[in-house]
């Protein structure tokens, strides 16, 4: 078949389909020829996002954390693939703030799981995150080295796990889980690890669109959460969207793959890129050390995303920084006021 064609008229559902990264992977499907239903209960996803798609998809809104699994089994009826990606998340100030919320996602990923295993489906591709890997290994700033999936691996379960704060812990979980219905039920599919996602329809509690728009409102002084040398690894949408086609394309045994460029930036040179394409700079910058900033130097190896999937980012951050600009400016009204509440709160 036709690399092209390979998606057309194949029955898929995206969970979490209205969210940030869910809503441009429906977008593709579309365009694909894929048959594709959301399910989203629209707690952080919104309806505005599946504008491009929304005559052409069927939207369900259900919370699946509170299904029965005989309710979710039907949502699968007769479908072919799952691309999972419905969670309690956000941004670090959201899951340090929300401990008990993110661990729901146990149960969310279990009801996904328990009903994809005993339906039609053929492969499921599970939004996981780089949270999952040990902190120990990204705590000093200038490091140079790359994350690997090994370095958090669910079938080591004889050998030391460790992982960032409840949100990662619940992710790590839950690719076990992922291994241990496919070891009783057969269950295919692949976690797909992201790091520091961004792009258009993000919202402010994520890093890239909280610079922007404090950016975006002239916010004087500016504020930096943490010191500002902390260093991340940014993937724009577009990249992720494509390394989950082909995950689920080309995996099957649930073995996980990193989606993230391989390249470190401060977060003070990401704000000052921002200055730069906005024409804009603050008189005064400052920093908040009580802020949370999770790890302080994180970048993830994506060479076995590269052997697998042939997948490797086509986006350079400027290129995606641009891009993600241009939507925030033309999609937001700007009062002249940062409210921080939209920097910890969906």
């Amino acid at each position: 078949m036709e690399p092209n064609q390979y998606w057309k008229d194949v029955k898929v559902i995206v969970t979490g389909g209205a969210s940030f990264i869910g809503s441009h992977l429906v977008d593709k499907l579309v365009t694909l020829g894929a048959e594709v239903i959301v399910i989203d209960n629209l707690s952080s996803g919104k309806l505005e996002n599946l504008s491009l798609s929304k005559d052409k998809i069927k939207f369900v809104n259900k919370d699946l954390e509170y299904l029965q699994k005989d309710d979710i089994k039907e949502l699968f009826k007769d479908q072919e693939k799952i691309f999972h990606l419905a969670a309690v998340h956000g941004g670090r100030g959201y899951i340090t703030n929300h401990p008990a919320d993110v661990c729901s996602n146990l149960a969310i990923d279990h009801h996904i799981f328990e009903a994809a295993s005993n339906s039609s489906i053929e492969n499921i591709v599970f939004a996981s995150t780089a949270c999952v890997y040990p902190t120990k290994l990204q705590h000093e700033i200038g490091s140079i080295y790359k994350l690997k999936e090994e370095d958090s691996n669910p079938l080591n379960l004889d050998g030391f796990l460790s992982a960032d704060i409840e949100y990662g812990w619940g992710k790590l979980m839950s690719e076990i889980q992922m291994l241990a219905f496919q070891k009783q039920y057969g269950l295919k599919g692949c976690p797909v690890r992201f790091v520091t996602a961004y792009g258009p329809r993000e919202n402010e509690t994520h890093a890239i669109i909280a610079l922007i728009y404090k950016a975006v409102e002239r916010m004087d002084p500016y504020i930096i959460w943490g010191d500002g040398q902390q260093e991340r690894d940014f993937t724009y949408v577009e990249d992720i969207v494509n390394g989950c086609l082909l995950a689920s394309k080309q995996i099957k045994d649930c073995t996980p793959i990193n989606l993230g460029t391989g390249e470190r930036y401060k977060i003070i040179d990401v704000v000052n890129m921002i200055f730069k394409i906005l024409g804009w700079k603050p008189m005064e910058i400052k920093t908040d050390l009580t802020k949370p900033v999770g790890a302080l130097s994180r970048a993830l190896d994506n060479d076995r995303a590269n052997k697998l999937i042939n997948w490797q980012p086509q986006f350079t951050l400027e290129e995606g920084l641009r891009r993600t600009i241009q939507w925030y400016i033309e999609t937001h009204t700007k009062y002249g006021i940062v409210n921080e509440k939209k920097l910890l709160e969906h």
